[in-house]
């Protein structure tokens, strides 16, 4: 198990990379931005494993006027 920090929220989740984290709790990964630590991680690198201790932010557009 590992702990970290989702959108202010602690949470405790096995070891997952960022992309499945995003598919299990946001859904869609289209118009999705995260940060890992205050850094925006490009898309391409969402294959990387979230670590103890990370702080993720997860973002999403949303279409309005």
């Amino acid at each position: 198990m590992i702990t970290f920090s989702f959108n202010g929220e602690k949470v405790e989740a096995q070891p997952q990379s960022i992309e499945q984290f995003v598919h299990e709790h946001i859904g869609s990964d289209e118009g999705v931005a995260v940060a890992v630590d205050g850094a925006v991680v490009p898309r391409s690198q969402w294959n990387r494993d979230i670590q103890s201790g990370n702080v993720l932010d997860v973002l999403t557009a949303v279409q309005g006027g």
